[in-house]
């Protein structure tokens, strides 16, 4: 799969909740794009993702 433009090896089915806990990353501060569409933060546990898909983490940023 391609995750943020860079090509990661991740078991086929494995769910956008499960990605999030492997690359250690807090899923309240995210927005998860697959395939060109936004995914809603209550699909997570549930959206699974395949060999082919394209994955854009988007993560908010604080400052000033």
């Amino acid at each position: 799969m391609i995750i943020n433009g860079e090509e990661q090896d991740f078991e086929i089915g494995i769910t956008i909740e499960d990605l999030l806990k492997k690359l250690n990353i807090d899923a309240e501060r995210i927005v998860i794009e697959v395939d060109l569409e936004i995914i809603p933060k209550d699909e997570f546990k549930t959206k699974k993702l395949g060999s082919e898909s394209k994955v854009e983490l988007i993560r908010f940023v604080g400052g000033g």
